[in-house]
C-alpha cells in the first residue's frame, strides 16, 4: 500500500442496504476500497458519521480528508437531506446542490438525488444520478441508460443534462412473485438462465403485448399439468418481469442502443433480454461510473486546494 499522503479525498455511494468507500488521489484512481452491509437502514437514525468513521480509520485515512457522499445518506431520513435536482437536470452541475454536513469532524457533502415532476409520471432516483455524472464525465454526454435492480431506471441523457427517466420495480416485483406469492413453493430455489428457451419464450410475450399478470399463472399451471421442471419456470418469471419492462421502455424510449449499467447474471438476463428486443447494449461498470461523478464533484469542491 502506497503512503496515503496524497489522497485527494474519500468517496461513499451509500445504498440503503449496502455502502462503498473508496479513497481516491488527485488522479481519481482508486488506493484503497472497501464495501459493507451497512447501508442506510444500518445506519438510522444516527450512526452515519460512526460508520463512516470505522470504515475511514480502518483504511487509514487521513482525519482531515474531505468526503464526497452520494445516495441513500442524503434521503430523507438518512443523515442530511439533500434536495432533488429537478429533471431537466444538468449532471455536471449536481454539486451546487449538494449539502455539506454541520458539526462533522471533517468536510463532508452529500450530492442530491434528482426528481420528475411530471403529472402522472412523478418519479425519484439517488445513486444513479451520479451514475450518470460520471459516464458525461467520461464523455458519454447523451444516449439511453438502463440501470437494472430492484428498482429499475431508464434515463434519457442529452448532452449531459437528464431530462427524463423511468423506474420500473422490477426487482421488488421478482422477489415478491417468487417469495411472497402462490408461485413461491413451485419456483422454490432455482434461477433463472438467460440461455434457457423459457426465458426466450417468456420476453416474446411481454414484447409482443401479453398481459403481466394473466401470464404469470401460468408458471403454477405449467407445473401442476406438464411437470415443467423449476429452472425452466424461474427462467419464465424473470422473462416476464423483464420482458414486461423492457417491453414498456421500448414504446417510451424508442432505443436502438442503451447503455447498460449492470453486472453478473443480472446483467447476462439484461443483455440476452435487450437483444431479442432489438436494443443494442453496450455494457458500463456501474461502481466505475459512481466513483467518477463523485470524483467529478469533489474535483469542483476542492480541486484547488
Amino acid at each position: 500500500m502506497n503512503a496515503k499522503s496524497d489522497l485527494f479525498c474519500a468517496a461513499v455511494d451509500w445504498g440503503t442496504t449496502n455502502m462503498r468507500v473508496w479513497l481516491l488521489d488527485r488522479s481519481g484512481d482508486v488506493r484503497e476500497s472497501r464495501s459493507s452491509d451497512e447501508g442506510m437502514r444500518a445506519a438510522m437514525p444516527d450512526r452515519f458519521e460512526a460508520i463512516m468513521e470505522k470504515h475511514l480509520g480502518q483504511m487509514g485515512a487521513p482525519v482531515g480528508l474531505p468526503v464526497i457522499i452520494c445516495g441513500m445518506a442524503g434521503a430523507r431520513g438518512g443523515w442530511v437531506e439533500a434536495e432533488y435536482m429537478k429533471t431537466p437536470a444538468d449532471l455536471a452541475a449536481a454539486h451546487e446542490s449538494a449539502v455539506k454536513v454541520a458539526h462533522a469532524t471533517r468536510d463532508i457533502r452529500i450530492l442530491p438525488g434528482a426528481c420528475q415532476m411530471d403529472d402522472g409520471r412523478e418519479d425519484v432516483m439517488r445513486g444513479e444520478e451520479t451514475q450518470l455524472a460520471g459516464a458525461v464525465a467520461g464523455s458519454r454526454t447523451s444516449g439511453i441508460f438502463c440501470m437494472p435492480g430492484t428498482h429499475s431506471k431508464w434515463a434519457q441523457v442529452d448532452e449531459g443534462r437528464l431530462v427524463h427517466f423511468t423506474t420500473f420495480m422490477t426487482g421488488e416485483m421478482h422477489g415478491l412473485v417468487s417469495k411472497h406469492s402462490i408461485l413461491r413453493d413451485t419456483l422454490g430455489e432455482a434461477k433463472a438462465d438467460a440461455e434457457n428457451p423459457a426465458f426466450a419464450s417468456a420476453l416474446d410475450e411481454m414484447l409482443e403485448g401479453r398481459g403481466f399478470t394473466e401470464a404469470l399463472f401460468s408458471i403454477r399451471a405449467s407445473a401442476l399439468l406438464k411437470g415443467v421442471e423449476a429452472g425452466d419456470l424461474a427462467s419464465r418469471l424473470s422473462g416476464l418481469v423483464i420482458g414486461s419492462e423492457i417491453a414498456s421502455a421500448k414504446r417510451a424510449f424508442e432505443p436502438e442502443e442503451v447503455g447498460l449499467v449492470a453486472a453478473g447474471p443480472l446483467s447476462d438476463l439484461y443483455r440476452a433480454a435487450l437483444a431479442r428486443a432489438d436494443i443494442h447494449a453496450q455494457a458500463l461498470d456501474g461502481e466505475a461510473l459512481a466513483r467518477r461523478g463523485l470524483f467529478a464533484a469533489a474535483q469542483s469542491f476542492w480541486g484547488n486546494t
